[in-house]
Formats: structure tokens, sequence, C-alpha cells
């Protein structure tokens, strides 16, 4: 057993690192359902915008709040490093679902298309996996958390294809002009992004379970 294990086992635990991961994922899953409000016939890109944009600050203070107790405290319930990982990416999937909810409004991209809704979909979907999967990892539920992680690196993969797919579309489909391949093209990796960091947060869950199972 190493020295910090030995010390985890002995001291009380701080489990309040749990609660802040599991307020920012429950946060990211928040705003990835706002974004999906989309799929309405008639959406308000306005008011998506601002709600999500809401979310994220919620987001950033459960990241300051992380930052603070790790400064404070030399024994982690997990890794400290784990911990400022799993913080980083969930605050990153939040960041970018905030810049693809502006991106709409900016751009204007009153109704997203259809590739686009796919991704929100199947981003709504990965922040539900990981915010149910987050309250594993206090119970240290390992094969729980594979078993999420690997469900989220599928939704990845599949979002990678349409990601790709519809950016080759774009460039190569001679109806459609300059403007419309900046402004779609802008949305449609700020999607992407939010999903890869979804997969990020996934093999962080893998990284986790493989040291401490």
């Amino acid at each position: 057993m190493s020295l910090q294990s030995l010390l985890r086992w002995l001291l009380p635990r701080e489990d309040h690192f749990f609660d802040f991961l599991e307020r920012q994922a429950h946060a990211a899953h928040q705003a990835a359902t706002v974004l999906a409000r989309f799929r309405d016939a008639t959406p308000d890109p306005v008011r998506i915008r601002d709600e999500v944009r809401n979310i994220e600050h919620e987001g950033d203070v459960a990241v300051h709040d992380m930052l603070d107790a790790l400064a404070k405290t030399f024994v982690t319930p997990i890794d400290r490093e784990d911990l400022q990982r799993l913080s980083k990416k969930l605050d990153d999937i939040l960041d970018h679902l905030n810049l693809a909810a502006r991106g709409c409004v900016v751009f204007g991209v009153e109704k997203p298309t259809a590739p686009m809704l796919v991704l929100i979909e199947r981003i709504a979907q990965a922040t539900r996996i990981l915010d149910e999967a987050m309250p594993r990892l206090r119970k240290h539920d390992y094969g729980g958390l594979i078993r999420s992680a690997q469900q989220v690196l599928d939704l990845e993969k599949e979002c990678d294809r349409i990601f790709r797919d519809e950016v080759s579309r774009l460039f190569h489909d001679p109806a459609v002009d300059a403007k419309t391949i900046l402004r779609e093209k802008e949305v449609l990796e700020d999607l992407e992004k939010a999903m890869n960091r979804c997969e990020q947060v996934a093999e962080t869950f893998t990284n986790v379970a493989v040291k401490h199972a």
C-alpha cells in the first residue's frame, strides 16, 4: 500500500470533492438538455443561449470550489490529478456547449441542421450517462464506471463520424456558399469538442477504475 493510500485509509474522507464533480456533471447535462430544445418547431435561440450561459456560470462556481478545496487539502479521496482532470473536462463540456449556443445566435443559426441536432441529442445522452455515473465514483463502483465510460465512447465514435461527414459535405457541395460553411462549421466544431470532452471524462473514469479497483 502506498503512503498516499495509507493516509487515505487512516484519515477522514473528504467526500465534498465528489459533491463538486456531481454538481458539474449535473450542470453539463442540464446545459445539453436546454440546448436540445433546438429540436422544437420554433426554438428561441436567444433564450436557449441565456439559459446555457447561466448554467455554465453555475459550473464555474463548482470549479472554483474544487480548486479552492484542493489547495487546502493534503489527502484527497482519489488522486488530486484525477479530481482536477475530471473537473477541468466537465468544465470544458459546459464551455463548448455555451459556445455552441452563443454561436447559433451570433452566426444566425436559428434552426440547427439535422446533423447538428443529432450531435446535440448524442451529447445530451452522453452527459446524462456521466451525470448518472458520477455518484458511482464515491461508492467505488468501478465496474459501473467502466460500463458507463464505454457507452460514452460509443456515442463519441458516432458523433465523430457525423461531424466528419457533415464538414465534408459542406465543403464539397457546390450549392453551399462560403458564409454558410463558416457559420455551420463553427457550431459543428463546438458541438464536436463538447462530445470530445465527454469522451475524456469517460477515459478518466476508466483510468481511475484501473488504478483503484
